[in-house]
């Protein structure tokens, strides 16, 4: 079998990782029976551009268990989990093409790799893989019905595709789902990015001045998770609502520019680029730490920071030391990459639980409804989303009210008044 991992020795390890995180997922772990016994996806090829960690594996076994034939490689250089990838390959034979620490062009290579097979079906983090197809993989365009989305930039990107006609085949918004961005980008993101800081630097974040840049679901959970840490948090948007939105939940708001010089850590969650460059560097403290959190390693301009410095040197795993020309010192941490990823292990299982059945039924979704389908971008259908969160409700021994016939009708009544 085809696949490109760093140790194959790793797999017993990758294992039990595995079933730990599964522990935590009960929701996809009751897709996973159905899908054994239903065979939905018997046949299909698909080709997963995706974070390789824990809980990619248990969405991997999920897919496998409904009859895909998979492929998966990574969509960050830095994201994959060297044991996983091992347990993947050499226990339950799906390919994996993904070493932590990869070069770009690895990286791109391992795209190709997952492509070999000629997948019906693509699911994407960020729109690499169906970048790639849309541009150097043209002749495999033929043979897909439909794919899924995880992220924010990745959607971004696909709507793009879809406005200036691009796009060549219907794609489902899976972060688009109230039951994923609601709780993986808030609390997962929130959590995982606290945790890929800690471990980069252990340095204390009470009494700190965080800078946290995007007031998005993801820069929300951030902030939540930063301030119940005990340090400052301070906001800088683009979006006056959102901007007002943090202020309304207590956290300073101002420029960039302004908080420059007063921020001890910053964290980029806005998707675009350059949002940290050379005139914000300029003016950051001695001392000040610098990561990203967004998708892409864009959002700090990390050329600018090199022409400004007289030396670059590794302090510790994942923390580079920028000392600038006037002699102060800026830390960058997991080259500007996803730090929840790149330093931690990324969103706990629980939040993933939801993602990812997300995955598997919009898979199954649009496996079933891709004829009715255009070439367009969709949101994940109400009724899989509130499916999943019934689920969820049930694993926690939660019940919630139903209407009464009396209500529902109210409800879809103009009739009564006051």
């Amino acid at each position: 079998m085809d696949f490109d991992i760093k140790d194959k020795g790793l797999v017993d390890k990758g294992r039990s990782r595995v079933e730990w995180a599964a522990q935590s997922m009960p929701v996809l772990r009751s897709i996973q029976k159905r899908f054994a016994s239903e065979k939905p996806l018997a046949g299909i090829r698909m080709a997963a551009c995706l974070h390789v960690t824990t809980e990619t594996a248990a969405l991997a076994q999920a897919l496998q268990a409904g009859g895909a034939d998979l492929r998966i490689c990574a969509s960050n250089p830095l994201s994959t989990q060297d044991d996983v990838a091992a347990f993947l390959s050499i226990s339950e034979r799906i390919p994996v093409f993904a070493i932590k620490g990869e070069d770009k062009q690895t990286y791109y290579r391992h795209i190709h790799n997952a492509l070999e097979h000629f997948p019906q079906v693509t699911m994407d983090d960020g729109a690499d893989l169906v970048g790639i197809l849309h541009s150097e993989r043209k002749e495999l365009l033929a043979n897909v019905i439909g794919g899924t989305e995880e992220t924010t930039t990745g959607v971004i990107r696909l709507r793009s595709m879809a406005e200036k006609g691009v796009l060549q085949y219907p794609i489902v918004a899976v972060n688009d789902a109230d039951s994923k961005h609601l709780f993986d980008n808030r609390y997962g993101t929130g959590q995982s990015t606290v945790d890929g800081i800690i471990r980069a630097t252990n340095r204390l974040l009470a009494g700190a001045n965080f800078v946290v840049s995007g007031y998005g679901w993801c820069g929300r959970g951030l902030s939540m998770r930063a301030s119940g840490m005990g340090a400052k948090v301070i906001v800088t948007e683009i979006d006056p609502l959102r901007a007002l939105e943090a202020v309304m939940d207590g956290y300073q708001v101002m420029s960039m520019e302004k908080a420059a010089p007063i921020g001890d850590f910053f964290c980029t969650l806005t998707g675009d680029i350059h949002v940290l460059r050379k005139e914000h560097f300029a003016m950051m403290k001695d001392g000040a730490i610098v990561c990203n959190s967004g998708h892409f390693n864009v959002e700090i301009n990390l050329d600018d920071l090199r022409e400004m410095s007289s030396s670059v040197r590794t302090m510790r795993d994942f923390v580079e030391e920028f000392r600038l020309k006037n002699g102060r010192r800026i830390y960058v941490l997991a080259e500007g990459r996803l730090i929840n990823l790149a330093a931690a292990e990324g969103h706990p299982s629980s939040v993933m639980d939801m993602s990812f059945a997300n995955q598997a039924l919009c898979s199954e979704y649009i496996v079933k409804n891709h004829v009715s389908l255009k070439k367009q971008v969709y949101r994940v259908p109400m009724d899989i989303d509130r499916e999943i969160a019934r689920l969820k409700l049930a694993s926690m021994g939660i019940e919630i009210d139903s209407l009464t016939s009396e209500q529902d009708a109210y409800l879809h009544s103009w009739e009564m008044g006051t």
